[in-house]
């Protein structure tokens, strides 16, 4: 197939919701100090203090994150630099892939940057559109260009990620299974992405949907939310972690016992204010939850 760019930016494409963290492979090449990795993204889309990528990795690396998720393929390097000079991982990186009958299918830089990320263990998450969501005649297109991208990220041992996103082609994780196992390649899995499973799915059993997409979950993603709304914008489902109705403490316990042990990204679109505000908030959330679930493991091993 040939490889073509999609050359409108990532945001000009209008794109609205997150992507996370190295999944259930990306774990084994983990040599951080946390037990279960926990990584920032998109916390400087809305962030009011305008931090550059080096001001973001001295930020996260004070307030005691493992590393950052990557918005699109501009800046790549350098986000790779500031982070490493921090100490930090790259966790993710976050494409969109036109699977419809018009238009190009991917931009070529996407070929650079999987040698770019050799050896390093992160992912390069992928967002499907082009198509209205779960549309069936995008199935072969999309296959096609999926094998292609999988080949070329093997070459330097990159995985990537099928990204479930509202709105578009794959929107659901079932859908997100769906054509992970058409493509039937070892490099490629999907991600259960929380605000967009909430956006989209028609009920809140997310044991069954992690159930469901177990054998193929390679990352995850979580945030602060309401386990309902009513409003047409994000601002229910995506606050920050520890604010909201939704029990994501449940969530992780749940995960935990799915089998998944790989990294945490906490996803921070659209959250308004001084990010380095709403990131300590939810670091401070999360290492509770984690002080809760360590505590909930010990006691059952010592009944």
């Amino acid at each position: 197939m040939q490889r073509l760019a999609i050359s409108v930016s990532l945001w000009a494409l209008g794109w609205l919701g997150g992507w996370t963290c190295a999944g259930l492979a990306g774990a084994e090449e983990w040599r951080g100090d946390s037990a279960q990795p926990f990584f920032a993204f998109c916390m400087d889309t809305h962030d009011n203090k305008r931090r550059n990528l080096e001001e973001q990795a001295r930020m996260l690396k004070e307030l005691g994150y493992d590393g950052a998720g990557h918005i699109g393929l501009d800046q790549v390097r350098d986000r790779l630099a500031t982070l490493d000079r921090a100490g930090l991982r790259l966790f993710q990186v976050y494409v969109v892939i036109n699977v419809g009958p018009v238009g190009q299918a991917y931009d070529p830089r996407i070929i650079e940057c999987f040698s770019l990320l050799k050896g390093r263990g992160t992912q390069v998450a992928l967002t499907l559109r082009g198509l209205p969501p779960g549309d069936p005649s995008g199935d072969e297109r999309a296959v096609a260009i999926l094998r292609e991208l999988a080949a070329a990220a093997a070459e330097h041992q990159v995985e990537l990620v099928l990204y479930p996103h509202a709105g578009d082609w794959v929107q659901a994780i079932e859908e997100a299974v769906r054509v992970a196992e058409k493509v039937d390649r070892p490099n490629l899995g999907v991600m259960f992405n929380l605000c967009h499973w909430l956006q989209v799915s028609p009920d809140r059993d997310f044991e069954r949907a992690l159930r469901l997409c177990r054998p193929w979950l390679r990352a995850v993603s979580i945030n602060g939310a309401n386990e309902h709304s009513d409003k047409a914008d994000w601002s229910e489902y995506l606050r920050p972690l520890g604010t909201g109705s939704f029990d994501v403490l449940r969530f992780l316990r749940v995960l935990r016992d799915v089998g998944y042990s790989g990294p945490i990204g906490l996803q921070c679109y659209g959250i308004p204010g001084d990010a380095a505000e709403h990131l300590a908030a939810s670091i401070a959330v999360w290492r509770q939850y984690q002080e809760r679930l360590s505590s909930g493991t010990k006691r059952q091993s010592d009944q």
